[in-house]
C-alpha cells in the first residue's frame, strides 16, 4: 500500500511539474510574441485604410511609410461633430465597450449595441498636402455578426470613393461577397445625400445608372440590409451627421 502511495505521489508530482513547465513556456511565448502581434495588427489596420484611400498599390509594400506620409488620424466628438484631442493608441471599438465612453443607440438600427462618444476619422492627403479623401470607420450587424468597414468620401463629402469591408463573418459566396472586388467596384461615384437627405440605397436590380443605388448582394438579403442599416445609422445625426455638416459648412 505504501509503495502504491509513493508511486501515485510521484506520478502526480511529475504531472504537476510538466504542467508548470508548459504553463511557463506558453506564458513566455505569449509575452514574447505580443510585440509582433501588435505590429502585425497595426500593419493590417494601416493596409485597410490605405486600400480605402486608394493608396495600397502606391505603397508597394511600404505600408507604414505610405501611411505616415499620406494619412492623418483625427478624433471627432460625434455629438457635436467637432474635433477633439485623444491620447495615442485610442481605439473607438474598445471605447464602445466602456459605458463611460459610449452610449446606447436609440434606435439601434445598425445592431451595434453601443456607440463610442468619440470616433476616429482618417484624412487622406495628396503629395501637395491637400485633402483628397475622408475615411469614416463604420460597423453594423449583417446576417451572422458585426461587419467592420471603411467608407471613403470625396472632398464634397457626398461622393463615395470606396467602401471597404475588412472584417466580416458572413456566408462565403453569399454575404461574404461584400469583400468581392466586383461588388466593391459598384460603389465609387455613388452619391449619399440628395437635397440634404440620405438617399443611397442597397437594393435589387439597382443597375448602374442610378447614382443613389447599388445592387444588393445576390442571395444575401440580410447582409445587404445590414449594409443599408449601417450606412443609415453612421450617416445620421447619431453618427457622423454633425461632423459632415460642419465640414460642408467649411
Amino acid at each position: 500500500m505504501s509503495a502504491n502511495k509513493e508511486t501515485l505521489a510521484k506520478t502526480l508530482g511529475i504531472v504537476l511539474a510538466v504542467c508548470l513547465v508548459c504553463a511557463v513556456i506558453v506564458s513566455g511565448s505569449a509575452v514574447g510574441l505580443r510585440p509582433l502581434q501588435e505590429h502585425n495588427a497595426a500593419v493590417d489596420k494601416q493596409s485597410n485604410i490605405l486600400e480605402a484611400a486608394g493608396l495600397l498599390e502606391v505603397a508597394n509594400g511600404d505600408i507604414a511609410g505610405t501611411y505616415a506620409t499620406y494619412i492623418e488620424e483625427k478624433f471627432v466628438d460625434l455629438a457635436t461633430g467637432e474635433y477633439v484631442e485623444k491620447e495615442s493608441g485610442y481605439d473607438m471599438y474598445k471605447a464602445a465597450r466602456d459605458h463611460a465612453q459610449s452610449i446606447k443607440p436609440e434606435p439601434d438600427t445598425a445592431g451595434i449595441l453601443r456607440r463610442p462618444n468619440v470616433a476616429s476619422v482618417y484624412i487622406v492627403k495628396d503629395d501637395a498636402g491637400a485633402i483628397s479623401r475622408l475615411i469614416l470607420p463604420i460597423h453594423g450587424s449583417g446576417l451572422w455578426n458585426v461587419m467592420y468597414g471603411l467608407l471613403a468620401l470625396d472632398t464634397d463629402f457626398n461622393t463615395v470613393e470606396q467602401l471597404v469591408y475588412y472584417d466580416q463573418k458572413e456566408t462565403p459566396g453569399l454575404g461574404g461577397e461584400v469583400q468581392n472586388p466586383k461588388w466593391k467596384a459598384l460603389w465609387p461615384g455613388k452619391k449619399l445625400f440628395e437635397n440634404g437627405k440620405l438617399a443611397i440605397e442597397v437594393k435589387k436590380n439597382a443597375g448602374t445608372d442610378d447614382p443613389y443605388a447599388v445592387d444588393a448582394l445576390s442571395g444575401a438579403t440580410l447582409t445587404s440590409k445590414g449594409v443599408q442599416n449601417t450606412l443609415e445609422y453612421w450617416l445620421s445625426a447619431e453618427g457622423y451627421g454633425p461632423f459632415l455638416t460642419n465640414l460642408k459648412r467649411g
